[in-house]
C-alpha cells in the first residue's frame, strides 16, 4: 500500500465500535482526555449480545439489548461510519471502505468475529423458519423463544461448532432455558432435547462439569459429542452432521422438530491480509500486555484477538483498561505494566433463576470475583441469576461503557 495524501491523523485509531472499541475508547478519554481519537465503526445500533440467550429464553425484550450507536459513542472521538479495509503497519495507517484514510500514532484493533453461517450447508435460507433458529443473531432470538413455547412434543437438538466461539456456554445456555420450561410445562417427557458438540468434553473447565452434567441428566438430555454440523434441509427437518470415530468420520442424519445453531465463527479477513495475524488469522497479541507481538504500537481486544481466553464480554470488561493503560504509557514512552491475566466469565443459565458463573483465566485457572461464600460459582445459585439478569445490563450500559471499570 502507497502512501496517500490528505490522510487525517490521530494519537489513537480504534478498529470496531462493539464492546471492545466503545469500552477502550472511554477508558483512554479517562486516562488522558485531550488524546485525538478516531472510532471506525459502520453499524447504526450497539448490541448487548450477552442478553440474547435471554431474549431467546423469554426473559429479555430483544429492544433492552439495543440502543443506537449514538449513545454509546463517546463524544469526544471522531466516529468514521464505515468499515476498515485494510492497515499498513509499517507506514501506520488504516485504509476505510469509504476511501479515507487514517494515519495513527497507536492502533487498537477490536473488530469482533465473523460469524459464517455459509459455512453450513442450506442454513441459510432455512434461518427464522421450518424451526430453525439461533440466539446468535438479534432477530433471531426472539423465534427462539416462540419455538420452545409452541413445541409441545418430538426432537429438539441444540448445536456447538468446533471453538473458537463467542461465549462458548451459549449453546448450552439455550438448550437448558428450553428444557427449563418444557419441564415447567409437564412437556419434557414427550420432547427429547439432544445437545449435539463438535468438541469432546460438556465445558472446557472441568471444576464446572458436575453441575452441568446434574443438569444434562435432570432434563434428559443426550450428549452427542465430536458432531460437527454441516448441512440443513428445513423443509425435510433433518440435521447432518460429521461424526468423527476412532475410524474416521462418517455423515449422520437427524431429523428434528426444532434446530438451535450456533454458528462457526472466525477472525476478520483485514486482520490476516493486513500481515496481523497468527496461523490461525486472529490477531497475534502477547497475550499480558496486548500488544502486537510484531508491530509495538500496534494493541488489540476482544474476539478478534488470539489470546487464548474465553471470547466474552466479561473478558473485554477486563481487557480494556489493560489496553488504556498501555497504550496511555506508550505513548508517553514508559514501560506496560498492565497485565491481563486471561479473566473470561460464562454465566451458565441453568434453568431460570439459578446460574453458574464460571470465571476462569489463561489454562483455566479460576478467578472468581466474590468470596465462595457470598457466591459459589461451581454451583448453580440466586445469586449469580441476578447478577446476570438485573446488575450486568446496568454494569455494561452504565459503567463499563463510560469507561467505569468497575468489576475489574
Amino acid at each position: 500500500m502507497s502512501a496517500i495524501n490528505n490522510t487525517a491523523v490521530f494519537d489513537v485509531v480504534i478498529i470496531g465500535g462493539g464492546s471492545g472499541g466503545i469500552s477502550v475508547a472511554s477508558s483512554l478519554l479517562k486516562r488522558q482526555p485531550d488524546l485525538r481519537i478516531a472510532v471506525v465503526e459502520p453499524a447504526d445500533h450497539h448490541f448487548y449480545q450477552p442478553g440474547w440467550t435471554m431474549v431467546g429464553g423469554g426473559i429479555f425484550t430483544p429492544e433492552s439489548t439495543r440502543k443506537p450507536m449514538a449513545d454509546v459513542m463517546p463524544k469526544r472521538v471522531t466516529w468514521h461510519q464505515t468499515k476498515a479495509e485494510r492497515i499498513d503497519p509499517k507506514s501506520e495507517y488504516v485504509l476505510l471502505a469509504n476511501g479515507e484514510t487514517l494515519s495513527y500514532r497507536r492502533l487498537i484493533v477490536a473488530p469482533g468475529l465473523v460469524i459464517d453461517w455459509t459455512i453450513i450447508s442450506g442454513l441459510e435460507e432455512t434461518l427464522g423458519v421450518n424451526g430453525v433458529t439461533s440466539n446468535y443473531r438479534y432477530d433471531l432470538a426472539p423465534y427462539t423463544w416462540s419455538l420452545v413455547q409452541s413445541l409441545k412434543q418430538g426432537k429438539a437438538l441444540f448445536t456447538q461448532p468446533p471453538m473458537p466461539i463467542k461465549c462458548a456456554g451459549a449453546p448450552q445456555k439455550a438448550m437448558y432455558l428450553a428444557c427449563d420450561y418444557w419441564r415447567k410445562q409437564g412437556r419434557l417427557g414427550q420432547i427429547k432435547p439432544a445437545f449435539c458438540n463438535a468438541g469432546e468434553v460438556l465445558f472446557g473447565v472441568k471444576e464446572y462439569v458436575p453441575a452441568l452434567q446434574s443438569y444434562i441428566e435432570r432434563y434428559g438430555i443426550e450428549t452427542a459429542f465430536k458432531h460437527r454440523l454441516t448441512a440443513v434441509d428445513g423443509t425435510a427437518k433433518v440435521a447432518l452432521f460429521d461424526v468423527a470415530g476412532e475410524s474416521g468420520s462418517q455423515i449422520v442424519e437427524r431429523p428434528f422438530d426444532m434446530l438451535h445453531v450456533v454458528p462457526p465463527q472466525k477472525a476478520p479477513a483485514f486482520i490476516a491480509a493486513s500481515g496481523l495475524g497468527n496461523a490461525g488469522g486472529w490477531l497475534d497479541l502477547d497475550a499480558h500486555t496486548l500488544q502486537h507481538v510484531r508491530y509495538p504500537n500496534i494493541f488489540g481486544l476482544g474476539d478478534a484477538s488470539g489470546t487464548a481466553n474465553a471470547k466474552t464480554a466479561a473478558a473485554v470488561r477486563n481487557q480494556s483498561p489493560v489496553v488504556a493503560h498501555n497504550v496511555v504509557a506508550s505513548l508517553n514512552d514508559q514501560p506496560l505494566k498492565a497485565a491481563y491475566a486471561g479473566y473470561g466469565s460464562c454465566p451458565l443459565t441453568v434453568q431460570r433463576g439459578k446460574i453458574v458463573l464460571a470465571e476462569f483465566g489463561y489454562n483455566g485457572q479460576l478467578q472468581p470475583t466474590f468470596p465462595k461464600w457470598l457466591l459459589n460459582g461451581t454451583k448453580p445459585t440466586r445469586a449469580a441469576w441476578v447478577l446476570k439478569a438485573k446488575a450486568l445490563p446496568w454494569v455494561y450500559w452504565r459503567l463499563m461503557l463510560r469507561g467505569k471499570e468497575w468489576l475489574n
